[in-house]
């Protein structure tokens, strides 16, 4: 049974799961596919091409699968795909794909705080955090686990990897490589998360063998191919070659190194 406030707008064919609790003024139009035990705070809109799976928390006012703020949209059918147990805090706003057939996706566990703009076409993880008013380009990918903080603006087709974390206010133009701390307008790679990775359980020797990539990507005076070469000869963990396939993978380029205080 599902909970239905009367001033709720439910459209045609939608598909609703069990127990969900759709609170006033909440609108979901024609065609969106809902899943179970999902609950909808007052004013929240839900346009057509969304897919929402179970267990989430939409708070008042999110705004979920509207048309991309994208110049070169058309009209296309597309669409945006929600997993399990998110929470979206009050007025985000999550926009569906431009290109006909496709879609921007957020994973499981994944916590948006109030005002998160998540673009077309945006490829969000699982367990991943953003601030308020984090700003994510179109095309953006986040990896598992990363940290957004508040007001961060990420420039469109950027990556962020796994475990990594991102200092408020920075301006990100550039790929940043799993498990690395960045900040600053524009954005340098300053430091490790050492307390994501400590608090993830990561194994000491794992995290030297991180510590050492990082110094030779970012604190060597080597070139970005050169200190790949050179970390992947003496790697022994998989999170460091998940690393430099990463960084061979950048399109956009990678952060380079800076102080801290260049993030103040």
């Amino acid at each position: 049974m599902n909970a239905i406030h009367e001033r709720a707008i439910v459209g045609e064919d939608v598909v609703l799961g069990a127990n969900n609790t759709i609170g006033p003024n909440v609108v979901i139009e024609d065609g969106v596919v809902i899943g179970s035990d999902n609950i909808f705070d007052p004013g929240v809109i839900v346009f057509k091409g969304t897919t929402i799976g179970d267990e989430n928390h939409f708070h008042a006012g999110a705004i979920l699968g509207d048309e991309p703020q994208d110049l070169s949209y058309s009209g296309a059918e597309t669409f945006l795909k929600i997993g399990n147990r998110n929470r979206i805090r009050e007025y985000c706003t999550i926009h569906r794909g431009t290109e006909a057939g496709s879609s921007t996706t957020i994973g499981d566990e994944t916590f948006l705080m109030g005002y998160t703009h998540v673009a077309h076409n945006c490829k969000i993880g699982n367990n991943v955090i953003t601030v308020n008013t984090a700003v994510l380009g179109g095309h953006v990918e986040v990896e598992d686990n990363a940290f957004i903080s508040a007001s961060v603006v990420i420039h469109q087709h950027v990556r962020i990897g796994k475990y990594s974390m991102l200092s408020g206010s920075s301006a990100i133009t550039q790929d940043v490589p799993p498990f690395m701390m960045v900040g600053g307008r524009i954005a340098v790679a300053f430091s490790l998360n050492v307390v994501g990775l400590k608090r993830a359980g990561f194994k000491p020797v794992i995290r030297t063998d991180i510590r050492r990539a990082y110094k030779l990507l970012f604190r060597s005076d080597l070139s970005m191919t050169n200190a790949l070469a050179e970390i992947e000869n003496g790697c022994v963990s998989d999170e460091v070659r998940d690393i430099v396939n990463f960084c061979r993978a950048a399109k956009r380029g990678v952060v380079k190194g800076g102080d801290a205080d260049s993030v103040r």
